[in-house]
C-alpha cells in the first residue's frame, strides 16, 4: 500500500483566499527589502574582506577576557563569538575571532595575526588556532558582483526555459515566484542579521532548483487537466491539478526537510548557515508554488488555443474574485 500523506480525492480550494495570500507575500517582500535598506546584511568574510581566525582550547571561551587582550593592539571592529556544536568534546571550546581588513591594506599583515594569537594565548597558554582565513576587500568587491552575476543569469536562464516549454504567462508565474523566494531569503538573512557568505549564494542557486522544480511539477499537470478538462474554469482547472500533485509535493519537501534539520542540528557551524537557507527556502519555495505561481498564473489568465477538430471547446480565461 502507498503511503500518502494526503486523500486522493482531496478538495482544497486554494484560491479562495488568493488576494490575501498574494497581499501577505507582497507585505513580506517589501519588508525584507527595507530590512535589506536599512540594516544591509551582515556580510561574512568572504564579502567584506579581513580575517578571520578560529580558537580552540580547553577552557571556557570568555569573550570579555579575549576582547581585553587584543584591546592594545588597536585592531578597530573586532567580533568575538563562541561556537557551539554537539559534536564537540566536553573539554573542547571553540571561538570565532574576527577582525575586519585594515584600512589601506589588502589583508591583515602575518606580523599582526601573530600578535593576535600570542595575545590571546596570555588568556589561555594552551589555545590553539586551527584555521585562518584572510580575503581583500577587492577580491571580497569582485564576488559580490560575481554572486549577483550568477543569481541574475540563473534566473533569466529558467525565464526563457519556462517561456519556452508552456507559455509566457506560466514563465512570468514561475520568475515572479523564484523572486518571491529569492527576496524573502535576502530579507531574513538581513532581519536576523546571519552571516552572509559565499555559502550562501550556493544555498541561494541550490533554492532557486529546488523551488523551480517544484513549480514545474505543479504547472506540468495544470497543462495536461488544460487539455483534459476543456470547459473547466481555469481556477477549477489550478485547484485540481495543486490537489492531485499536494501529497509528491508535501512527501519531497517533508523528507528534504528531515535530512536538513538533521545536518543543521549535527552538521556543525561550518555548513549551519548553508542549512538555514536551504530549510527557509524549502519552505516558503512549496509555499510560493502553491500560492504564489499559481495565484500569479490565474490573475493573468491562460488563452485555451484547441484545434479546430474539437469545435465545442471554447477559450476561457482565468481571474482571480473578489
Amino acid at each position: 500500500m502507498r503511503l500518502r500523506l494526503v486523500r486522493d480525492d482531496t478538495s482544497i480550494d486554494f484560491f479562495s483566499r488568493a488576494r490575501i495570500w498574494l497581499g501577505i507575500s507582497m507585505i513580506a517582500m517589501v519588508i525584507a527589502f527595507a530590512s535589506f535598506l536599512i540594516q544591509g546584511l551582515n556580510y561574512g568574510i568572504d564579502f567584506q574582506g579581513g580575517t578571520s581566525i578560529r580558537t580552540q582550547s580547553e577552557q571556557p571561551v570568555n569573550v570579555a577576557a579575549y576582547r581585553a587582550a587584543l584591546e592594545p593592539l588597536g585592531l578597530g571592529d573586532v567580533s568575538i563569538a563562541e561556537v557551539f556544536d554537539p559534536t564537540f568534546d566536553d573539554n573542547q571550546f571553540v571561538a570565532m575571532v574576527r577582525v575586519q581588513a585594515q584600512e589601506g591594506d589588502e589583508r591583515i599583515a602575518s606580523e599582526t595575526i601573530e600578535d593576535i594569537q600570542t595575545a590571546l594565548r596570555t588568556v589561555d597558554p594552551t589555545m590553539i588556532f586551527p584555521s585562518v582565513e584572510s580575503v581583500g576587500p577587492k577580491v571580497s568587491g569582485e564576488l559580490i558582483q560575481t554572486a549577483i552575476i550568477a543569481v541574475t543569469l540563473a534566473v533569466i536562464a529558467i525565464l526563457l526555459y519556462i517561456w519556452l516549454r508552456f507559455e509566457w504567462q506560466f514563465a512570468v508565474g514561475a520568475v515572479l515566484a523564484l523572486c518571491h523566494d529569492v527576496i524573502l531569503t535576502i530579507g531574513i538573512f538581513s532581519e536576523l542579521q546571519i552571516k552572509f557568505d559565499l555559502a550562501i549564494i550556493a544555498a541561494l542557486l541550490t533554492i532557486v532548483g529546488y523551488s523551480i522544480n517544484d513549480t514545474v511539477i505543479v504547472f506540468d499537470r495544470v497543462r495536461e487537466n488544460l487539455r483534459k478538462y476543456k470547459q473547466k474554469e481555469l481556477r477549477e482547472v489550478l485547484n485540481l491539478s495543486i490537489n492531485e500533485t499536494l501529497s509528491r509535493t508535501l512527501m519531497t519537501s517533508g523528507t528534504t526537510l528531515l535530512a536538513l534539520i538533521a545536518l543543521f542540528v549535527l552538521g556543525g557551524d561550518v555548513i549551519r548557515g548553508f542549512v538555514f537557507a536551504m530549510i527557509w527556502g524549502v519552505v516558503i519555495g512549496t509555499y510560493s508554488s502553491i500560492f504564489v505561481a499559481t495565484a500569479i498564473l490565474l490573475f493573468l489568465g491562460v488563452k485555451r488555443d484547441w484545434s479546430k477538430k474539437d469545435p465545442s471547446a471554447g477559450t476561457r480565461y482565468g481571474h482571480i474574485d473578489t
